[in-house]
């Protein structure tokens, strides 16, 4: 029987459709059956995305209506996009009082790799596609399993089975995409600390599991960064920083190319590569 790969997907700032990781894992599953061809079934890679932003979308919507109230203000689509942006990074935020927005968005990702625990197994190896401000969040999530657990709240314990795959002990891929996580690491001396990619507890796992941790990012994108260059320990856990051009002839020159990552079949036919390599890993 072969092992299955556990997808888990988030999405970047603003408050999109629930449907929105459909595209992307269409494109995944297309060009992953084709590179393996008749050596996997249907549901070799089982997919879960993470609608994170549903926890702020309502105050956030009225937010937006009372800055609005008495007032004329220019720049209506760009300071949309400044305001979900700001706003869902402002909110997710730690905080010290009970019931945080922090604890809330996690308890949301532990409940999702609870449902890839059910379906594609206790010791699934794990990959985490991440867009914008998502990859923040799963980079804190895995940060608080691998080095800070005190950081770690009440809701996002009780979701927690104590299962490898949940414990992020099979973290296998990472590929984070349009990422500001250089901006976040200043919140830290030297500019903090990466999360380890494989999980460091990979090899009780599966053995010989390379892993990798691909940042990809277009010039034009004004909240994406490289990440390598940070420090020596960003240099030594991300495998590359990926230059692409997202978007089409009207967003790929500009700052409107950060929607456009999960369209572009580079960064796509990449994360692929990764993935059969992992499967062929443990399924050899």
């Amino acid at each position: 029987m072969t092992k299955k790969i556990a997808v888990m997907i988030l999405h970047g700032a603003g408050t999109p459709n629930d449907n929105f990781a459909e595209e992307i894992i269409e494109h995944i599953r297309e060009r992953f059956k084709k590179r393996i061809g008749g050596q996997t079934d249907d549901d070799a890679l089982v997919f879960e995305p993470v609608w994170w932003s549903k926890i702020f979308a309502s105050e956030q919507e009225r937010l937006w209506e009372r800055v609005h109230v008495d007032t004329d203000l220019d720049y209506q689509r760009l300071r949309r996009f400044t305001v979900e942006f700001l706003a869902d990074a402002i909110a997710y935020q730690p905080a010290s009082v009970d019931d945080n927005n922090y604890d809330k968005v996690h308890e949301l990702l532990a409940e999702t790799l609870s449902n890839l625990e059910e379906k594609a197994g206790r010791d699934a190896p794990l990959c985490v596609i991440s867009h914008s401000l998502g990859s923040v969040i799963a980079s804190n999530y895995f940060y608080d399993l691998q080095l800070k657990q005190s950081n770690i709240g009440t809701r996002t314990w009780r979701r927690i089975k104590n299962t490898p795959l949940e414990n992020g002990e099979t973290l296998a891929n990472f590929y984070t995409l349009g990422s500001p996580m250089a901006l976040w690491s200043l919140r830290f001396g030297g500019f903090g600390l990466p999360i380890q990619v494989p999980a460091p507890s990979m090899d009780r796992h599966y053995q010989g599991v390379k892993g990798e941790w691909l940042n990809f990012y277009d010039k034009d994108d004004i909240l994406a960064y490289p990440l390598k260059n940070l420090n020596e320990q960003y240099n030594e856990v991300v495998t590359a920083d990926i230059q692409v051009n997202a978007g089409g002839v009207f967003t790929s020159w500009n700052p409107l190319s950060h929607q456009k990552y999960d369209e572009d079949y580079e960064v796509i036919d990449k994360m692929v590569n990764g993935l059969v390599r992992t499967w062929h890993e443990i399924n050899s």
